[in-house]
């Protein structure tokens, strides 16, 4: 195996020694249509050092990788930045197999990985403090809440490199290992997608860690993530795209999403669309039959609205509605104008329940929701013709 994986080098000290998960479809309920990596680093100062690890099932890899370079069993040091599983899951049979002198966490990594698997012995670290590897140091960057209570940045003054975990990776698996190997438009896509499904959440914490990287006056070359390409072509570009998500203004563009079961609330749905590109917004319109939760949530990052169609079923909001508005809530979008709608034949309770949701996502309504019986008439359509026009015209106030 140490002949087909090879390591990639970063620079003259440090070697990407990840692994590539080609078939991944899904992470946490997000698709993922273009698979993963789960990227680990070799750092050769005089002690040798292993940032991160890899998911459990790619452990092979990894150290084919590393003993492209060196044997692994001579990594005195491993890091953990950050202890989710598809960084941490090979790290006790790592440990097993190399048995390093030390291997470093955050406080509260040090914690999660005992609770993980039962493991002791780890070294923890607090912010700012540094370990000296000889001839190259690594400095540490609590980022508690970006997106783990133990995540952490590690930090190479000497190579001007950052290791960023989860903060600036995609879910991206390729051949290429460095930005600008790559399609930007590609890169952008699933940066943008990345962070809407996984860091969106703590946008208040980006913005924060941006400031405390600024203030510390780091010089940062390289960031090198946990998932997707290593950018060295122009870190100021992903950077600079990462304040522009966490301050989540709004643009004029809106979001409709919508299910349908004899095609009225679909119906419903066209016509509200139809006002909100009259009120000069873009629209993209989803159908939750056939769309996913994640690819929504996407165009929601820099929406200004976002309306949400479901019929009636069982004195409820349809399953797909119900999924889509659950997974929503909890990513945490921020100003946004929204609306409710959809058709019923005898009780109609779906539109009330999806306004209650909007309301605890902080959206600001245009109305308490229109509702049309059976087969919506003309008179109907021309009122969500009508609602797409007054959300646009919120819209527009918000963005002016």
């Amino acid at each position: 195996m140490t002949g087909v994986f090879q390591a990639v080098k970063v620079t003259d000290r440090v070697y990407w020694v990840g692994a590539i998960d080609w078939a991944l479809r899904d992470f946490h309920g997000y698709h993922t249509g273009r698979g993963t990596t789960y990227n680990a680093y070799l750092v050769m100062g005089e002690k040798i050092a292993l940032v991160d690890t890899v998911k459990a099932p790619f452990k092979d890899e990894m150290l084919a990788r590393v003993a492209s370079v060196v044997d692994p069993r001579r990594i005195e040091y491993i890091i953990s930045n950050h202890s989710e599983m598809d960084h941490s899951g090979s790290l006790p049979a790592v440990m097993e197999a190399i048995k390093p002198e030390k291997v470093f966490a955050s406080q509260m990594g040090a914690k999660a990985l005992g609770e993980h698997f039962h493991i002791g012995g780890i070294t923890a670290v607090k912010d700012g403090e540094k370990v000296a590897l000889g001839g190259i140091d690594c400095v540490f960057m609590e980022t508690r809440m970006l997106h783990w209570p133990d995540s952490m940045f590690t930090y190479l003054p000497e190579e001007e490199l950052l290791f960023s975990q989860d903060g600036f990776g995609m879910h991206l698996a390729s051949g290429e290992r460095f930005d600008d190997e790559l399609d930007w438009a590609v890169m952008e896509s699933e940066a943008a997608k990345y962070y809407a499904n996984i860091v969106l959440p703590y946008s208040p914490v980006v913005a924060k860690t941006l400031e405390k990287v600024a203030a510390a006056g780091l010089k940062v070359k390289i960031i090198a993530p946990d998932h997707g390409p290593v950018w060295r072509r122009d870190v100021g570009k992903i950077v600079g795209l990462y304040g522009k998500w966490a301050a989540q203004k709004p643009t004029r563009k809106a979001v409709v999403a919508y299910d349908t079961m004899w095609g009225s609330t679909a119906a419903m749905a066209k016509a509200i669309g139809e006002g909100l590109a009259a009120g000069g917004l873009d629209v993209k319109v989803f159908a939750m039959g056939g769309a996913h939760r994640s690819d929504v949530v996407t165009e929601l990052l820099c929406a200004g609205a976002f309306v949400v169609g479901s019929p009636t079923i069982n004195n409820g909001m349809f399953p797909t509605i119900a999924d889509l508005l659950t997974y929503a809530k909890g990513l945490k979008p921020r100003n946004l104008v929204g609306a409710a709608f959809g058709s019923y034949g005898w009780s109609g309770e779906s539109v009330g329940q999806v306004a209650e949701i909007l309301k605890a996502m902080k959206v600001e309504l245009a109305g308490e929701g229109l509702k049309a019986v059976y087969v919506p008439d003309a008179a109907a359509l021309a009122a969500c013709r009508q609602l797409g026009l007054d959300v646009a015209g919120k819209v527009n106030q918000n963005t002016a």
